[in-house]
């Protein structure tokens, strides 16, 4: 008790804190008695205070294992504002000079440092490890330990070589901490560091006052973001892209739409990063938009909202991400937008890495899908992603209970499939089960001949989302198991047997439905994502009536995404008309009047307001890169080293120069095209596109065939348009 009581009393003295929070205090006793310690804390529940309190208690100095640079500065610079003293808390890596890093060592030497903060490259350093050897250590602790595991979301190689190094120093005890962590992780996590035996901490992965929603990302997502932050307004959000170019676009959109945002991404300067982290944390600006570089470690209570402008790699990064929201208590809104063929582009941005790292992206990007796609709680499916059990059929706070789908009965549907996972003796994967009982002959369900099976077939006339549903809601309610150690193999649980043997109701409900491609959307009703759809067919009708004048395919003169924007939010000059996404200054002079000269009389006749206020413009920002493009063509640099010298990839590139070919200006690639390509396959791909009505490469790759490759084909595209439309 008196233990208790001197902990409470050193938590008011160093941390002016009357109570510990949650498990704080067993953690803190348990490491003091020298204890390995394993805490798995969500983001918000204090875990900094679970190592920083033993070190300001304990004799020597604790080692702290920190992956990020911002982040250990963060921490060490909050330390300091609870002590008198600076040299309570020092960090060591590559960002100091020689003179700092002996400043460092004799505050260490001279014990007047009690948390010493190091990244694992730094740990790893012959120097570092001799000086080492010379200090008293009270504990090590390792933050966000899930960088350990390959199955972790943030894996890096340099935390396998912690143990041997601790070793090498000298035994303590270790201190694990991460905020997200699957069953499968926190194994890994225990085993790499040598702690099988470490007492584990595990705080509820549920916060309550977080509201999770996922949206269609339409092509309006721009628009949409800027509406919903525009009704949030004074409140603190994050967004996070994916991509560095995406951040810096985006933050400049808001800006010219009168949001108060700053980007921030490891490939600024560390000063302007820092300086933007600081003018957020400060409230000078409302919104930051981020890669997941940001928010590491930083303690601001009330950012309101979290928008995933792309959905995350893996689960646990979104969770870590939208732990981030409503940390005081009060509201916090995580709305992640998500289109399946996002997913499908980071499977490609994989290619190149060793199979196995390959195969554990596949498996974390499937349960990314499964969580945005599933219309059951999200609070369910996150929770049981990290083994937690949720109880309650409603949460209340998530877009699926506050809209449930109608249940449907798959009593006898769970009962096919339980047959068909034990059948194929529990060796295979959702897709190759799902195969199986659809009656697909696939060449796996040859090679295996599965198709002899008296389960083959045994849903036929089911699709594959509502087998994919079955699936995914059984392993929820545990009538069937994922195993993750082998890339998702699933496996029937005993509650599964017992339910084969004695059926009771199975409802499920359907998924949500994600799936369309952005060009597909458009194409199918371009006037129902316009806001007005008689204007959206009328300004078709004019750009056929102009194609067919001047000779071209429609689309060379205006695409649809184009028309759909114009419908949208009524450009009446031709001033304006530059400000709608894939309309540049050439094509709006070359055949915007004709287009404004309708629009005006459509709003006019009709007596329009139109949405000045919300109108996306075209941002100045965003023209640096494509002038470094256009001058790096003109000056004939080959594409692949002009992709390269910008840190693109190179179908970015080609992104980027479609974009500028669309808008109307004239570009020449032909001196690359001559390089990478023989005259007879320019011909064909450029006779096809003549031809042709549609621009999409899909179509093109069906029709030209598989000995054309897709860069080959988007590179004559742009050539073609580049020729005949402007």
């Amino acid at each position: 008790m008196a233990k208790n009581t001197s902990l409470a009393e050193e938590l008011k003295r160093h941390f002016g804190f009357d109570t510990f929070k949650g498990n704080q205090e067993a953690i803190i006793s348990n490491l003091l008695d020298g204890n390995d310690t394993f805490v798995l804390m969500p983001t918000g529940g204090g875990k900094s205070l679970c190592y920083q309190l033993p070190a300001l208690i304990m004799e020597g100095t604790a080692i702290v294992i920190s992956p990020l640079i911002a982040l250990m500065k963060n921490q060490v610079d909050a330390m300091r504002s609870f002590s008198e003293d600076d040299n309570v808390a020092h960090f060591l890596n590559s960002s100091l000079n020689k003179t700092a890093i002996d400043q460092v060592k004799s505050d260490i030497i001279a014990r007047k440092t009690k948390l010493l903060y190091v990244a694992p490259e730094s740990l790893t350093k012959e120097e570092n490890i001799e000086f080492l050897k010379t200090v008293p250590i009270s504990f090590y602790a390792v933050d966000e330990a899930h960088c350990i595991s390959e199955w972790g979301h943030d894996f890096r190689p340099e935390y396998r070589r912690i143990r041997p190094i601790i070793n090498e120093i000298c035994r303590r005890p270790v201190i694990a901490l991460t905020a997200t962590a699957t069953p499968k992780v926190q194994h890994d996590i225990q085993k790499n560091l040598g702690m099988q035996n470490a007492t584990v901490f595990k705080s509820s992965f549920n916060r309550r006052n977080l509201f999770y929603e996922v949206r269609p990302k339409t092509p309006n997502i721009d628009r949409d973001i800027i509406k919903y932050i525009k009704s949030q307004e004074g409140k603190s959000g994050i967004i996070y892209c994916l991509s560095r170019k995406k951040v810096e676009e985006l933050a400049e959109i808001l800006r010219v739409n009168d949001i108060r945002a700053l980007p921030y991404h490891a490939g600024m300067d560390v000063a302007t990063r820092s300086a933007n982290q600081d003018a957020f944390l400060l409230e000078k600006v409302d919104v930051i938009v981020a890669t997941i570089a940001f928010g590491m470690g930083i303690d601001k209570p009330d950012v309101r909202f979290v928008i995933h402008y792309d959905i995350p790699k893996s689960l646990e990064g979104y969770y870590q991400e939208t732990g981030r929201a409503g940390r005081d208590g009060g509201e916090g809104r995580c709305i992640a937008f998500y289109i399946n063929k996002d997913l499908v582009k980071m499977e490609k941005f994989m290619q190149g890495k060793p199979l196995a790292e390959q195969e554990i992206g596949k498996q974390l990007l499937l349960e990314t899908a499964s969580y945005a796609e599933s219309s059951i709680c999200r609070r369910k499916s996150l929770l049981h992603y990290f083994g937690e059990e949720y109880n309650e059929d409603n949460c209340g706070n998530c877009d699926n209970c506050l809209n449930p789908k109608k249940q449907v009965e798959a009593k006898d549907e769970l009962c096919a499939v339980i047959e068909t996972v034990t059948a194929l003796k529990e060796k295979f994967k959702a897709d190759q089960v799902i195969d199986v009982m659809l009656g697909k002959n696939t060449a796996t369900v040859k090679s295996y001949n599965q198709s002899e099976l008296e389960v083959f077939g045994c849903l036929q006339g089911t699709d594959a989302k509502t087998a994919n549903t079955i699936i995914r809601q059984a392993i929820i309610a545990g009538y069937l198991d994922k195993d993750i150690e082998n890339f998702g193999l699933l496996k029937v649980t005993k509650k599964g047997k017992d339910f084969y043997k004695k059926p009771t109701s199975f409802k499920i409900v359907e998924d949500n439905d994600f799936n369309e491609d952005e060009e597909e959307i458009i194409v199918k009703g371009g006037a129902a994502c316009a806001v007005d759809p008689e204007l959206y067919n009328i300004l078709k009708d004019l750009r056929k009536k102009m194609a067919k004048k001047l000779g071209l395919p429609a689309y060379v003169i205006f695409q649809d995404p184009s028309l759909e924007a114009m419908a949208t939010t009524y450009p009446i000059t031709v001033e304006e008309l530059q400000n709608i996404p894939g309309v540049g200054v050439g094509k709006a002079k070359r055949y915007g009047e004709d287009f404004v000269n309708v629009i005006k009389a459509h709003v006019e006749e009709n007596e329009i307001e139109r949405p000045e206020d919300l109108r996306v413009r075209s941002v100045a920002n965003k023209s640096k890169l494509k002038i470094y493009i256009i001058q790096g063509i003109d000056r004939k640099i080959p594409l692949d080293a002009l992709a390269e010298s910008k840190g693109l990839e190179f179908g970015e590139l080609l992104d980027e120069i479609e974009a500028i070919v669309y808008s109307g200006t004239k570009i020449s690639i032909d001196y690359y095209i001559n390089e990478v390509m023989d005259d007879d396959r320019q011909e064909d791909i450029f006779d096809y596109f003549k031809e042709s009505e549609s621009d999409d490469i899909n179509e093109a790759i069906d029709e030209l065939g598989n000995e054309y490759s897709e860069e080959e084909i988007r590179l004559i595209r742009i050539k073609f348009l580049s020729e005949m439309g402007n």
